[in-house]
């Protein structure tokens, strides 16, 4: 494609290539590694669900067993194999035995390699089926009743009890949303578990579930078919949890999820060996599932400078990319994050914006992009913020986003009233509409600030995935390389649960979810 910016496409395939290193050296420790988040997604893939007597999640008790007893190097396909082979119970129910006591993995005999993988593999076979079917009840809402233009309009619910989600949501889906995302309770994401129902109490947001997803998802439908337009249904999966709730997204229809190989390391703290194992498996379910994945860089701008440190967020996008397409996710589901969080103050601010947002869309031209909303200098002064967000809209438009996550004229002062969500829907459609074609009209002038700026970015971010690679990926985050924070290798939360595979350990849906 002809660059409106005049970039360097040589550069950009360069950077391209070192990321892929990046990503390659990084996929070498994953292929050796697994994690309990892992293990546990294995388990419910397999059907096992529910909790014990005391709300354990019954895949925790299965694989924290194998983990007491030193064994989980092993995976829980092996011993959950052997168990069908020798019991004749299904996974969920030879899970159900384990919770009350009744069945030890470790102590029963031993079949042939060869027997256990047979014998696991119908139910392997069956998971597959059930993602595939959903995933084609989607692409029939697609194929029949269409879905809205993009840049899609995204908007939150946040009330904490899905009931009350549920109603806001199809407020919104009405009042022109093509995406809710149901904003997860403060603190989820270090959970090492996934909490079981519906629930109706959180804070900041509403618990992920799989039974919320589901809830979530039917009402969504039926609001869709009414209004004649699929709207889709976002959630988070980063965190400790990240494969499971990849998993139960792929299972209940999510169509696009937060999914970040680096933000849970550098903004939650989570072990980076753990997150990097994690986001691995999460993605290949993610991508079989024809889910959209939401990178977290906008998060860098938050915490560091938004013009000083803009080739940050284009060297994660690098790296995401590169790591996203190792794990079989193709381009059109990658939604690489950027976003509008420049001071107000500054001087032609909104020119090194539209630098920024063209720069992205160029170098990756087939991801529906996630672009970010000011927040981080919007105020109580709703009407500036009013505009802030219509300056961040006309970028959008402009330069061809692929997901809109719409600002609160509130932003700063409260989670949005309904009312609040339909001023803001309100104005970007005004604006999307009233500026449709504005991108295939303007030109960039040589030589001028959006040319320079957009080359200067480009430049720094070869340079930055240049010294990563060269130091590698672990090292270049203990350094702080991304928004100005350290982590320790060997620190941070959920370190204990990374596992080295052993001599029995395979996993099947590996091979199967690469396949689409």
């Amino acid at each position: 494609m002809r660059s409106k910016l005049g970039l360097d496409f040589k550069k950009v395939g360069y950077a391209k290539e070192v990321s892929k290193r990046i990503a390659d050296d990084v996929q070498k420790f994953v292929d050796n590694y697994s994690t309990v988040a892992v293990e546990r997604t294995l388990c419910r893939l397999l059907g096992i669900d529910g909790v014990d007597n005391n709300e354990v999640p019954l895949p925790n008790v299965v694989v924290d067993v194998l983990q007491e007893k030193g064994v989980l190097s092993e995976g829980v396909m092996f011993f959950l194999g052997n168990a069908v082979l020798e019991t004749g119970l299904n996974p969920q129910e030879i899970a159900e035995k384990i919770a009350v006591g009744e069945l030890d993995l470790t102590t029963i005999p031993v079949h042939a390699t060869e027997e256990i993988h047979q014998a696991i593999q119908p139910f392997v076979i069956k998971s597959i089926q059930v993602i595939k079917d959903r995933k084609a009840k989607r692409d029939n809402y697609l194929n029949t009743i269409g879905e809205g233009a993009k840049p899609y309009l995204y908007v939150i619910v946040a009330t904490g009890n899905i009931y009350e989600d549920v109603v806001q949501a199809e407020a919104a889906a009405r009042q022109g949303a093509d995406i809710i995302a149901v904003i997860r309770t403060t603190g989820q994401s270090l959970l090492d578990y996934v909490p079981y129902g519906a629930t109706t109490e959180g804070f900041g947001g509403t618990v992920a579930t799989q039974e919320n997803f589901r809830i979530m998802r039917t009402a969504l439908d039926k609001v869709g078919e009414e209004e004649g337009r699929y709207i889709r249904l976002c959630n988070y999966c980063s965190g400790l949890c990240m494969p499971e709730i990849a998993a139960m997204g792929a299972i209940e229809g999510l169509d696009v999820m937060l999914n970040d190989a680096l933000y849970g390391i550098l903004f939650r703290d989570i072990n980076m060996q753990r997150t990097i194992v994690d986001q691995y498996f999460s993605r290949l379910l993610n991508g079989f599932a024809g889910v959209i994945i939401n990178t977290g860089e906008d998060n860098y701008l938050t915490t560091a400078d938004a013009f000083d440190e803009a080739h940050t967020v284009l060297a994660s996008d690098f790296i995401n990319e590169q790591l996203a397409l190792v794990a079989g996710i193709p381009e059109e589901q990658m939604g690489l994050g950027h976003a509008f969080e420049m001071t107000p103050d500054l001087e032609n601010g909104f020119l090194y914006e539209l630098a920024q947002a063209q720069m992205i869309r160029e170098i990756f031209p087939k991801a529906p992009l996630k672009y970010m909303p000011p927040t981080k200098f919007m105020t109580g002064n709703v009407f500036k913020g009013h505009v802030q967000d219509a300056l961040f809209n006309q970028i959008s438009i402009w330069t061809g986003q692929g997901i809109q996550l719409l600002g609160m004229l509130t932003e700063a002062i409260h989670t949005p009233f309904m009312s609040d969500r339909y001023l803001s829907i309100e104005n970007a459609k005004y604006i999307f509409n009233n500026m449709k074609s504005i991108g295939d009209e303007m030109e960039f002038k040589e030589g001028g600030i959006i040319r320079q700026r957009a080359a200067k970015v480009l430049d720094d971010a070869t340079e930055l995935v240049e010294k990563i690679e060269k130091e590698g990926l672990f090292t270049a985050l203990e350094k702080g390389i991304f928004a100005d924070i350290k982590r320790p290798k060997n620190g941070g939360k959920g370190l204990a649960g990374v596992v080295e595979k052993g001599s029995n350990y395979f996993n099947p849906f590996i091979e199967l979810l690469h396949k689409k």
